[in-house]
């Protein structure tokens, strides 16, 4: 079988012996990337702004990964990552400061970013005063109920840290949160105030892609976040793809199935038969197309490393998007429904407050995001509308709408990584680590910023860098190593543009 190889092998024999006796040719050294997401593209772009020859193989027909700004109605909608740097449904900007790593980038394309909250937001990613809950009658909860059930919530979630240290082992924050209420009856809730304190609970749920009772009660709170709050990507994610992916060496609908190393050398055979060959590979696929084994691996990837995979867990979270005539609702950010358990909760981004669309985003999390999957599209459209017809009796039919199913994608069989419960420590700097001359990337290998889009980015750069290092001193060529990969926004530090309406 004649072979794609970057080192200018030719009609190598994946299945026999490799020709080791063969005098390496004069050449750049090779790198693939597996994975057009932007980890990827951040990694083949930080090489080839080196000497290094990159190609990146993507299995899907576009770029971005579980970044996808769909375009269908007219205006930007991201159907993945959009709002707050936590990976996938609701991808957000979080920390809109110059911490963020694509703080440098997004400045210098000048994209408008739209401020959702401040600092330590009860609600993550956006303040309460820009939401509006309502109870299943379509009664608005009064403001001041809200406040006061998200004072009480914080309050809950601060003595699970009691609970955690007086314990050895390992529980879910569900878990935590009982054995809190069961010691404070005076934080329990009842009524309408017990319905708010579940939305409180769903909207956890969706930070972290699960449900309450999976969530780690020992790492739960364990994230890094980034200061300066957090902010919509009001023209999407696209834009950041567009400028990042400009002259790489793509290639689309490759599917790589088999990964084989050899004498230094990886050999990659893709869905159809063809083969590439290199000297590195960066691998950036989703935590769960690894977890499914959708690549085979010769040899097999260390004990270390497959537990790792095993071990982080990967959450679900998906969004209905709704388009409209005409707008009906509030001109708030956020729109919820509460309900006496966190599944029947119910919540809307109003991207009309941000960017002037008519548009609606329904999100769920977690078990909710599984089922949601198989539902039809109508099926799933009109679930959607139920929550609202609950605040609305008199919504509008929408005129479009967008589904998004993560979990079931074979291209991620998930939304981002999250925390188990009874999971040991270090699980994502093992992600991270090397094998030989396989290095991996993704959200996933974002130690500090896991599940978020400048972590994914962040961690494409690392791992680019830890291949050069290791193909430059391979090489004998420590001069080789030269990644520039934010080398076109050092000149422009004018300030990110930030609104709030």
């Amino acid at each position: 079988m004649e072979s794609k190889n970057l080192c200018g092998y030719e009609n190598l024999d994946i299945d026999g012996t490799f020709i080791s006796d063969i005098e390496r040719q004069k050449t750049l050294p090779s790198v693939i990337v597996i994975g057009g997401g932007i980890s990827g593209i951040a990694a083949a772009r930080a090489l080839q702004n080196s000497a290094f020859k990159v190609i990146l193989l993507e299995s899907r027909n576009r770029l971005g990964g579980r970044v996808h700004t769909d375009y269908s109605f007219g205006c930007p909608v991201d159907m993945g990552a959009s709002w707050k740097v936590h990976f996938l449904s609701t991808l957000q900007l979080h920390g809109v400061c110059n911490e963020n790593s694509l703080a440098p980038l997004i400045r210098y394309l000048g994209l408008r970013l739209y401020r959702t909250s401040g600092d330590n937001s009860i609600l993550y990613d956006h303040d309460l005063d820009c939401c509006a809950l309502f109870d299943v009658d379509g009664l608005q909860v009064p403001q001041q109920l809200v406040v006061e059930v998200g004072e009480t919530f914080k309050r809950i979630l601060k003595e699970t840290e009691n609970v955690r240290n007086e314990r050895n082992e390992d529980m879910s924050i569900h878990q935590a949160m009982s054995i809190v209420l069961e010691r404070h009856p005076n934080l329990r809730q009842e009524g309408l105030a017990y319905e708010v304190l579940q939305w409180y609970i769903c909207r956890m749920e969706a930070w972290f892609a699960a449900d309450a009772d999976a969530i780690s009660l020992k790492n739960w709170d364990q994230e890094l976040v980034l200061s300066g709050g957090h902010g919509l990507m009001v023209q999407g994610y696209h834009p950041l793809i567009r400028a990042l992916s400009k002259d790489l060496d793509i290639r689309l609908n490759c599917r790589v199935k088999r990964i084989v190393r050899r004498c230094n050398q990886v050999l990659l055979t893709v869905e159809g038969g063809e083969i590439f060959v290199a000297d590195a590979v960066i691998i950036t696929v989703p935590l769960g197309v690894l977890k499914a084994n959708s690549i085979r691996f010769e040899p097999e990837l260390p004990e270390w490393k497959r537990s790792a995979i095993s071990d982080i867990g990967v959450g679900n979270e998906n969004k209905i998007a709704l388009r409209f005539n005409t707008v009906f609702w509030p001109n708030v950010e956020f729109l919820g429904v509460v309900a006496p358990t966190s599944h029947a909760c119910g919540y809307f981004l109003n991207l009309h407050k941000a960017s002037g669309h008519p548009v609606l985003v329904f999100m769920a999390a977690g078990t909710l995001a599984g089922d949601m999957e198989k539902l039809s599209d109508d099926e799933a459209a009109h679930f959607a509308m139920l929550h609202l017809k609950k605040m609305f009796a008199d919504a509008a039919d929408p005129v479009q709408y967008l589904v998004s199913r993560w979990g079931s994608d074979p291209d991620s069989l998930g939304c981002y990584s999250c925390d188990l419960v009874g999971k040991p420590e270090g699980l994502y700097e093992r992600y991270r680590a090397p094998v030989e001359n396989l290095f991996f990337a993704g959200e996933a290998a974002s130690v500090d910023h896991s599940g978020s889009v400048h972590g994914a980015y962040s961690a494409g750069v690392f791992a680019a860098e830890a291949c050069g290092r290791y193909l430059s001193t391979l090489h004998g060529s420590a001069d080789l190593l030269q990644i520039a990969c934010r080398e076109e926004t050092a000149e422009a530090m004018v300030p990110l543009q930030i609104s709030r309406m």
